[in-house]
This record gives structure tokens, sequence and C-alpha cells, in this order.
């Protein structure tokens, strides 16, 4: 079982360690959009990643126009407080690329509009928040993955 994690431009090093981090526990890929909000050399990075960066599957993009051309064939599954569906709805399937946005703004509106289709979100029940932490977003969303490729 594999799924591939994919952030666009990222802005927090520290996340960015974390799901690297989670990547390699779960033989998932890691797919990192340009431009980064920091230097993937970011002592914070490699700190929350620890030692384990180096056994990474990762892959660098210059621009979202690179990743979407490159991968314009395959299962994608796009993350905002804006859809409509639950992630646990997902049909989840093996390879499948699940498209997180920047920790400040989320996805693009453009994205968004041109996703709705493939657009879910995390159920939040408090009104006293908007989002959740992306490295808690993406460890949620890949474990419902993997729990439910692996009962299938």
């Amino acid at each position: 079982m594999a799924l591939n994690i994919v952030l666009l431009e990222p802005e927090i090093p520290n996340n960015t360690g974390n799901i690297g981090r989670l990547a390699l526990a779960t033989n998932s890929k890691l797919h990192l959009v340009k431009p980064l909000g920091f230097d993937l050399d970011d002592k914070r990075v490699k700190r929350a990643g620890l030692d384990y960066w180096q056994h990474l599957s990762l892959h660098i993009y210059e621009n979202q126009n690179e990743f979407f051309h490159t991968h314009r064939s395959n299962n994608m599954a796009f993350f905002s407080s804006h859809g409509s569906k639950e992630h646990w709805s997902i049909p989840f399937k093996e390879d499948m690329f699940l498209i997180f946005g920047k920790e400040s703004v989320g996805l693009s509106k453009e994205i968004i509009e041109n996703n709705q289709q493939h657009l879910y979100k995390i159920p939040i029940y408090s009104s006293h928040i908007r989002s959740l932490n992306l490295a808690n977003s993406v460890g949620i969303v890949v474990y419902e993955g993997l729990r439910q490729l692996r009962s299938t």
C-alpha cells in the first residue's frame, strides 16, 4: 500500500519535516511543490524529520503547473475546509495523490473551483477554529486511506 502526499507551496519547515517522517512511516511518497517557504536544509525540517529524511521518497517540482502536468492522469483528492464531502468518503486507490494547500491560505480558489468533485474536508466540530494543523491533517487522511486500502 502506498499513497502520494502532495504539499503545494508549504510554508512551515516543522510541518514539512513531520510530514516527511509520516510519509516514510507509511511508505508514502512526498511531493513538494515550490515555492517553499523555507530551505530544505533548514535545521527545523531536519529536526522534525530526524535522521529519517535521507530514506524518504521525495519529489520536488518547480511549480504547480509542472506538478499537475506530470501527474494529470493520476487519481487525486484535494483537501480544504471548503469541501462538502468528508475525508472518509474518499474512494481511496493505491498510489492516489492527496493534495494539501499551504498553511496560511490552503488551496487556491482556482484549484477548489476546478476540482469540486474531488474536494474533501476533515470535519471540525468546534466553531472556535477554522482549520487543523497541516501535519495533523495529512496524518488523519493518510491513515484513513491506509485503513480503507487494507480492508479491500
